[in-house]
């Protein structure tokens, strides 16, 4: 028996047995949740909060004919589990059926369950106070102030269904964000991984130091089209974007999706290629989805043609074809439909200072904020640059400038891009590169 990070496998099975045991529905789905969340907050160079988070959470999908009920609970006893998977069949009696609606899945050979790191779940408030007090001698020695949050997570995740789905893992993840700030200026930094091991506070200090340095006393350009450099954050969210809008079987069938009616068309230039793989050692691993269906590799923009989407069991059953499976990309019942949870986008040959020299006269953006989808069938985003934005002349950077909103086609963008870094960086569920593009559009000035 191998040891816990937050369950064993038996003792999490064991919870979703009886709730199968317990349930009168035709097909019964059980996902088992365990886990805890820890944070710390600092702001001001002093950590103000300090909060942990321990929860167990049933969530049962009932099936009776095509009618479908789901309930939620964290009562594991016994008389509990009966109960959440009772609420579940009298939904699904109530429910109106969903005619598309085939089955749940059936059990898939699966490879080698992900287990998570265990120094990140044994990472306690003591060491994310010493990684804060690290950081925060850094942003004073630079005479800014440093804000932010360090978070660790571990969760257990275990699936079981009717038709013999069994499923099991352990997963973690660290996450330190920070923001330097000063006068009229401020830098970003940020990690994210299975392995608090490999975030470096003092370096990403030394990094939101440096952009708060180099963007002090920023100076105003106008809107309008600019190259620019985008940092990994800046395109890890534009490419987040398309997770949502683009890279959905339930969208593309519904034909709201951007890539209704594509597939196998040029949508952008031929150097992007963007996959979505789970088992990647460079983003946060898991090895099958929520509904217990193994992960696979989906190849959605190759060379610049769209290439795929991503299905879970119900999109799968209502292909018009009839011949799609699952691809292990379901989203906790009810959902809106599937989603990539890792998506990758392919390298290039340039490193970031190739890229700047690059530029006669541009823009170097840190990250967006705010972003939101304007017109999801043209991938029109809109947001604001933010912590650390810089004007480039003659192929140097020379200073900061006040931030700019942009309202720019994603596809577009990713049409133009002239060079691509050889490093990723993962932001989230997103591993990216940095890019050149050219011709980005800024659609308003801020005065900050």
């Amino acid at each position: 028996m191998s040891e816990k990070l937050v369950m064993q496998r038996e003792q999490a099975l064991n919870i979703c047995e009886q709730v199968l045991a317990a349930s009168t529905a035709d097909q019964t789905e059980v996902l088992l949740s365990a886990g805890r969340s820890e944070l710390t907050r600092f702001a001001n160079d002093h950590i103000h909060q300090n909060v942990a988070e321990h929860d167990t959470g049933v969530r049962v999908r009932a099936v009776i004919g095509k009618r479908i009920g789901v309930a939620v609970g964290n009562d594991v006893s016994r008389e509990g589990l009966a109960g959440t998977a009772e609420r579940a069949c009298e939904l699904a009696r109530l429910a109106e059926p969903n005619p598309e609606f085939l089955s749940l899945p059936e059990r898939q050979e699966m490879a080698q369950a992900v287990r998570g790191v265990p120094r990140t779940a044994q990472f306690g408030p003591q060491d994310r106070a010493e990684a804060v007090r690290t950081l925060i001698a850094v942003a004073e020695a630079a005479g800014q102030t440093a804000a932010g949050a360090f978070s660790v997570s571990a969760n257990a995740l275990a699936v079981a269904n009717s038709l013999g789905v069994r499923a099991f893992e352990e997963r973690t993840s660290a996450n330190l964000r920070l923001v330097f700030s000063a006068e009229d200026s401020s830098g970003f930094a940020q990690a994210v991984s299975a392995d608090v091991a490999d975030l470096d506070p003092e370096a990403l200090a030394r990094t939101a130091a440096e952009k708060c340095r180099a963007s002090a006393h920023p100076v105003e350009v106008d809107p309008g089209e600019y190259d620019v450099v985008l940092e990994e954050e800046a395109v890890a969210d534009m490419v987040g974007m398309l997770g949502y809008y683009a890279f959905g079987a339930m969208a593309y069938q519904d034909g709201s999706g951007l890539f209704t009616g594509r597939l196998g068309e040029q949508v952008c230039g031929g150097n992007i290629t963007i996959w979505d793989d789970a088992l990647d050692e460079r983003g946060l691993r898991s090895s099958f989805d929520f509904e217990g269906v193994p992960k696979q590799r989906v190849e959605l923009i190759t060379g610049g043609v769209a290439a795929g989407v991503v299905y879970d069991s119900f999109t799968a059953g209502r292909d018009p074809h009839g011949r799609r499976q699952s691809t292990g990309h379901a989203l906790p019942a009810p959902s809106g439909g599937p989603m990539p949870l890792n998506l990758f986008v392919a390298t290039g040959d340039a490193d970031l200072q190739q890229m700047i020299a690059a530029t006669d006269r541009g823009l170097l953006v840190t990250r967006f904020h705010y972003t939101n989808m304007l017109r999801p069938k043209q991938s029109v985003l809109t947001g604001m640059t933010r912590d650390g934005t810089f004007l480039i002349e003659g192929g140097e950077v020379v200073g900061g400038v006040k931030n700019l909103r942009f309202t720019q086609s994603i596809l577009q963008a990713l049409s133009k891009v002239e060079m691509i870094g050889t490093e990723g960086k993962l932001t989230g569920h997103v591993w990216t590169p940095a890019m050149n593009i050219r011709d980005f559009n800024f659609s308003g000035a801020t005065e900050f």
